[in-house]
């Protein structure tokens, strides 16, 4: 039953869904002394979100042409390198001042849009990526369907963002 699956996840999607977050905040003020800043790796997430948006866009192909099979392994494979980006974003952050972003006018407030929704949504993606696949895996298919028709988008928006923000701040960075 869909119930008792939601409640038996429930509390680990709860505190997974604050611990993330909450994680970041706190090792954001967290600085390594004695590392050389790790500049290398801006591009290299960038690219992460980049292979993300290609991902969750095929999986959406396969699944809407039966082929659920690959659309498991992308959606694991697009789960595991939003991890592997957060990790990346905060060593990046322990090791580096942020960036300032240099643009003026009009421009600067587009970035700053695009930054603050991309950052509130990443947030409230945690629990919506959880909870839909939680759903797949329990095999409640019709309620993982219609989570999905929201994480989806969410979850697209927030990796094109992400890309679109490193293009916007690259030119800035020292």
């Amino acid at each position: 039953m869909v119930v008792d699956e939601k409640l038996k996840y429930k509390p680990l999607i709860t505190i997974v869904s604050i611990a993330i977050p909450l994680v970041v905040v706190i090792l954001f003020g967290v600085r390594i002394p004695n590392v050389e800043p790790l500049r290398m790796l801006p591009p290299i997430y960038a690219t992460i979100n980049g292979i993300t948006v290609l991902l969750l866009i095929t999986a959406l192909w396969a699944i809407k042409n039966k082929r659920i099979a690959l659309h498991e392994t992308l959606m694991k494979v697009s789960i595991f390198l939003s991890l592997l980006f957060l990790v990346m974003y905060v060593a990046y952050h322990m090791t580096s001042d942020s960036t300032p972003y240099g643009g003026e006018g009009f421009i600067r407030y587009v970035y700053f849009f695009i930054l603050i929704t991309h950052i509130v949504l990443s947030i409230g993606i945690i629990p919506m990526v959880l909870i839909t696949y939680v759903r797949a895996i329990s095999k409640h298919f019709g309620a993982h369907k219609k989570i999905a028709r929201i994480t989806f988008p969410i979850w697209l928006y927030i990796a094109i963002t992400g890309v679109v923000v490193y293009l916007m701040i690259a030119p800035y960075y020292v």
